[in-house]
């Protein structure tokens, strides 16, 4: 493409338009991709149940230490899929882009949307592009669509939880949260923090083999305690959770207690939260540990059916109440 800049023209259906799809993004996209087509076949898989789900992504800045708003285009909506118990196969792309946006980082965002795309195994099979005027997008907003094939015998629901079943985590939380905020630079604060920005489907394939995993979820936007507080609106049952086994690398801590945010509140975007029977918890962590991502899995708490809300039991012995998240700490963060 001979513009350094995407312009309105790009988005009118006419030569411009194609010549930015050839260039930009097509070459990112599966080889065998017809963009001449309003519609593709996606094959049907006998004896399994398909699962669809569907997001859109805006992240400011677009890059960040650890990804971009690509790979969190890819790693949403898959991960949606894995924690539902499925494998996803096939993605759609819609793609809204600001005018004005440099076309190198249009170039570098889609070969992050690649590299994520073929770690997961999927295929786009459609797509959509359009521009909106300068000052009407945030560079650029992605929308993902997927779709992902689960065996009808497995059963992953909150109304399979019981009293007693066990907490886990894959690994530390906070990370996508405090990178993203760091790489605004409004705090004038530097540090090493990289998001987890990451597909999951390593840690919920072993999920999906491990007798007594009744619930998994990804921690995203409100992060864990997010995910706590639908548990427990849902099962009422109580949640107790040990603050000193749920793990925050010590750079997150540092930069949570110095601007006063809250880890757990934080978004995950390579993590996932997982219920399972307690006598089966051991084995998960075990097997997650063995993953390369997964060396800080662990047992963070447990359901009671003595309590009611979702506690934090602190190291001094005391408790503190996790408030549902009211406020948006971090905007634009996936």
């Amino acid at each position: 493409m001979q513009d350094k800049y995407i312009r309105l023209a790009h988005g009118n259906g006419g030569r411009l338009m194609r010549e930015l799809i050839d260039s930009l993004i097509s070459p990112y996209l599966p080889k065998d991709l017809d963009t001449t087509l309003d519609a593709s076949p996606v094959p049907v898989r006998s004896g399994m149940e398909m699962l669809m789900s569907t997001d859109s992504f805006t992240v400011q800045p677009l890059f960040f230490p650890g990804g971009n708003i690509g790979h969190l285009a890819v790693h949403g909506t898959v991960n949606d899929l894995a924690v539902s118990g499925a494998e996803p196969s096939h993605l759609t792309l819609n793609l809204v882009l600001e005018e004005g946006l440099a076309a190198s980082e249009l170039e570098i965002v889609m070969a992050g949307f690649a590299e994520a795309a073929n770690a997961a195994g999927v295929k786009v099979c459609a797509g959509d592009t359009k521009v909106v005027p300068k000052g009407q997008g945030s560079g650029i907003y992605m929308v993902t669509t997927g779709i992902g094939w689960k065996s009808p015998e497995l059963e992953l629901s909150m109304h399979c939880i019981q009293a007693g079943d066990k907490i886990v985590v894959s690994g530390s939380v906070g990370d996508h949260g405090i990178a993203v905020m760091m790489a605004r630079e409004q705090f004038g604060l530097s540090g090493d923090v990289k998001s987890d920005a990451a597909c999951v489907l390593p840690f919920t394939r072993v999920g999906r083999d491990i007798s007594g995993v009744r619930f998994m979820r990804d921690p995203t936007r409100g992060g864990v305690a997010t995910v706590l507080h639908e548990l427990q609106i849902t099962t009422e049952l109580g949640i107790e959770i040990d603050e000193s086994a749920v793990p925050v690398k010590p750079a997150v801590r540092s930069v949570c207690d110095l601007l006063g945010y809250d880890p757990y509140y934080l978004a995950c975007e390579g993590r996932v939260v997982a219920v399972v029977a307690a006598e089966h918890a051991e084995a998960l962590v075990a097997q997650w540990r063995a993953l390369p991502d997964g060396q800080e899995a662990a047992i963070i708490g447990e359901f009671v059916a003595a309590q009611d809300g979702v506690w934090l039991n602190t190291p001094l012995g005391g408790q503190r109440y996790l408030e549902q998240l009211e406020d948006e700490p971090l905007p634009r963060i996936c």
